[in-house]
C-alpha cells in the first residue's frame, strides 16, 4: 500500500498500491466496497477523495492521472496526460472541478477534472522532484514541497509563485494548508515539522523532537489548532499529535498492530489502515 485516504465523512477510506490498483474500504467493517479499480500500469503514488465521497483520484508512477466512480470502479475520466515521469502526489480542490498533481519531471500541473485538459501548468521552478502538493480551501493556490529541500505556494491561476520559496536543509517530504489558508506546514527527512506563515515565510521552532525517521505525511485539523504527523520504520508507525498554537507535542503515538489499527495512549482505537495488496 502506497497511499490512502478518508472520505469526508469517514466512512471509506480509499487506498493506492504498488499492483496498480485502487481500492475503497468500508473504514468501520474493512470490507471492500469497490475495486480494485484496475487501468493505472504502475505503482499508485497518490489518491484522494472527492468532498462528495461519490469519486477518487489517483495519481501514479505511469505518469497518468485518473478519476474514478467510488461505487462501480470504473474510470470516469481520464488518462490525464502531460507529465514526462512518474506522478508522486495528487490533490483536489474542494469543489471537485481541478485536479493538482505533482512529478518526478520537477513540474506541477492542474487539470480540469471534468475533460482532463491542463487548465494551468506545467508550473516550474523546483530543481528537484516534487514529492507532496496540496490546494488551498479557496482553490486559488497551491503548496508544494520537493528534494530540492523548499516549499513554494503558488498561484492557481497563472502558475506563478506567490510566496516562498521557503528553503530548509533537507528534502521535503509533505506539506499542508491550514484551512484558513493562512499558515503551511511540511514534514521533511530529518524527522522535523515546520510550520511556516503562508504570506511572510516566517517559521516558528521546529515542532517535532519525538519522531526518529522522515515525516512522511502531514495534516492540520479543521480548526487549525493540532497537526498530525506520522513516521514510519521497519516496526512501527509513530503519529505526533501537534498543538500548532503552542509549538507543542500533545500526544505522541506509535502502535500499529497487526490488522492494521492505530491505537492510542489508553490503547483506543483511531483509524484503521487497509490490509497491504
Amino acid at each position: 500500500m502506497t497511499s490512502i485516504a478518508f472520505s469526508h465523512g469517514g466512512k471509506r477510506v480509499v487506498s493506492g498500491s504498488n499492483d496498480d490498483t485502487v481500492c475503497i474500504w468500508d473504514a468501520e467493517t474493512g470490507q471492500t466496497i469497490s475495486g480494485p479499480c484496475e487501468g493505472h500500469t504502475r505503482i499508485i503514488a497518490s489518491v484522494a477523495f472527492y468532498y462528495d465521497g461519490k469519486r477518487v483520484v489517483s495519481g501514479s508512477y505511469d505518469k497518468t492521472v485518473h478519476i474514478w466512480d467510488a461505487e462501480t470502479d470504473q474510470i470516469v475520466s481520464g488518462p490525464f496526460e502531460g507529465h514526462t515521469n512518474p506522478i508522486t502526489s495528487v490533490a483536489l480542490s474542494h469543489d471537485g472541478k481541478r485536479v493538482v498533481s505533482g512529478s518526478h519531471d520537477y513540474t506541477i500541473c492542474i487539470w480540469d477534472t471534468a475533460t482532463g485538459q491542463t487548465v494551468s501548468g506545467p508550473f516550474e521552478g523546483h530543481t528537484s522532484i516534487v514529492t507532496s502538493i496540496a490546494f488551498s480551501y479557496d482553490g486559488k493556490r497551491v503548496i508544494s514541497g520537493s528534494d530540492d529541500k523548499t516549499v513554494r505556494i503558488w498561484d492557481a491561476e497563472i502558475g506563478q509563485t506567490v510566496s516562498g520559496s521557503f528553503e530548509g536543509t533537507v528534502r521535503v517530504l509533505s506539506v499542508a494548508f491550514s484551512h484558513d489558508g493562512k499558515r503551511v506546514v511540511s514534514g521533511s527527512t530529518d524527522s522535523t515539522v515546520h510550520i511556516w506563515g503562508a504570506e511572510t515565510g516566517q517559521t516558528v521552532p521546529d515542532l517535532s523532537d519525538e519522531h526518529t525517521r522522515g515525516v512522511t505525511s502531514i495534516a492540520f485539523s479543521h480548526d487549525g489548532k493540532r497537526v498530525v504527523s506520522p513516521s514510519h520504520t521497519t516496526e512501527l508507525t509513530r503519529i505526533a499529535f501537534h498543538d500548532a498554537e503552542n509549538t507543542r507535542m500533545f500526544c505522541d503515538q506509535s502502535s500499529l498492530d497487526l490488522d492494521g489499527w492505530i491505537h492510542g495512549p489508553h490503547s483506543e482505537l483511531i483509524f484503521w489502515l487497509p490490509p497491504q495488496n
